[in-house]
């Protein structure tokens, strides 16, 4: 086993989550402290103004203004949440980083996942060797690229001895699913929206980051007609794996709702693609949610409620459910030094299992 720090900027924007794990990238050890570092407003800001950019783009490399500030932005900020963590956690010696960075725009279909952040520069800083661009080989050998967590959630399942058709829920600014069978097969992939639209919808009509526990949608009513319009998207009938963008679906169909209703209907826009997509991976015996949409009550009661299955946090079970991916990225770090694979055909879709990230080493 070693000592990794995992750290993870999700779509949804809010910051870095940043998490101590020890594993040898097969099993789980033990689990270490955690850290939030928040993006501030103008941090936010030039970030959403890097995705606006990052649409126009053909190659990965490509950093234009807008792009270059970001990812100064996001290094600097995976820099101090590292260095905090580790100067906190004076029991645990880091000796690897997984550093996912922020995705900008990810589209598998034209072979183009975009990651920013600098891990050249971060490796230096910190003075630790730094696994980055998680995502880039499986999506050049025709992956989708999404969902990386699910090798992780299965050494969940294991070290936490859970029975039956268990099924992981992330929902950060786009939901996805992992589903463990009783076999021990996977199935996984994006399931559509998870927390992006309701925030973006709540920005723009209120300027909350968020709708913070649900407060606006407990408020307000679904509109079961913008509902339907929400799922008539080919993509939701598409099998797993498959993946999306953050900006993959259009809120044109709450536009002319109220604040309350159109939090409403977003999150049971969010809360039925992802019972539909467990229905169609083959059902759940329990559901585990993580990530922000966990602090969505209003969501979380839907998606028990559309499911007709139990729903747990992973709080419920001991876990930290804001630090879950950041976990996963420390995991996936420790598989990457020894070549394990980071996705499966039944994860991805790629032709076979595929190892994946590139290491920085501090100069």
């Amino acid at each position: 086993m070693q000592t990794v720090l995992g750290m993870m900027s999700g779509t949804s924007m809010d910051g870095v989550d940043a998490a101590i794990l020890e594993t040898d990238g097969k099993e789980i050890g033990a689990f270490g402290p955690t850290l939030f570092r928040p993006y501030g407003d103008g941090e936010r800001e030039i970030l959403r103004n890097a995705l606006a950019v990052a649409r126009t783009l053909t190659g990965r490399d490509a950093r234009p203004e807008a792009l270059a500030d970001a990812e100064r932005v996001v290094t600097d900020a995976h820099a101090e949440a590292a260095e905090d963590l580790m100067a906190r956690a004076t029991g645990h010696l880091v000796g690897l980083v997984g550093f996912h960075g922020q995705t900008v725009f990810h589209a598998p279909e034209r072979r183009l996942t975009i990651q920013i952040g600098d891990a050249d520069a971060l490796a230096g800083r910190i003075g630790q060797p730094v696994v980055h661009d998680f995502r880039a080989a499986d999506v050049a050998a025709g992956g989708e690229g999404a969902p990386l967590v699910p090798v992780y959630h299965r050494a969940l399942a294991v070290r936490a001895r859970l029975a039956g058709n268990v099924v992981f829920v992330n929902v950060g600014g786009v939901a996805n699913i992992t589903r463990i069978g009783v076999d021990g097969r996977l199935s996984a992939g994006d399931t559509g929206p998870g927390n992006a639209m309701i925030d973006d919808f709540v920005l723009a009509r209120t300027g909350a980051v968020m709708d913070e526990g649900g407060r606006f949608a407990k408020q307000g009513c679904v509109d079961e007609l913008a509902l339907s319009a929400l799922m008539d998207e080919a993509w939701f009938m598409e099998p797993l794996p498959k993946s999306a963008d953050r900006d993959s679906f259009s809120a044109d169909p709450v536009r002319l709702l109220s604040d309350e209703d159109g939090a409403a209907t977003l999150a049971a826009f969010t809360a039925n693609t992802i019972a539909g997509a467990i229905a169609d991976a083959g059902g759940a015996d329990v559901i585990v949610v993580s990530g922000g949409g966990a602090r969505n009550a209003v969501l979380v009661e839907m998606l028990a409620a559309t499911s007709g299955v139990t729903v747990k946090r992973a709080g419920d079970l001991g876990w930290r459910g804001d630090f879950v991916e950041a976990q996963a990225f420390a995991y996936l770090a420790a598989r990457s030094q020894r070549g394990l694979p980071l996705s499966l055909p039944e994860t991805t879709g790629v032709a076979r299992p595929m190892p994946g990230g590139i290491i920085a080493y501090p100069k």
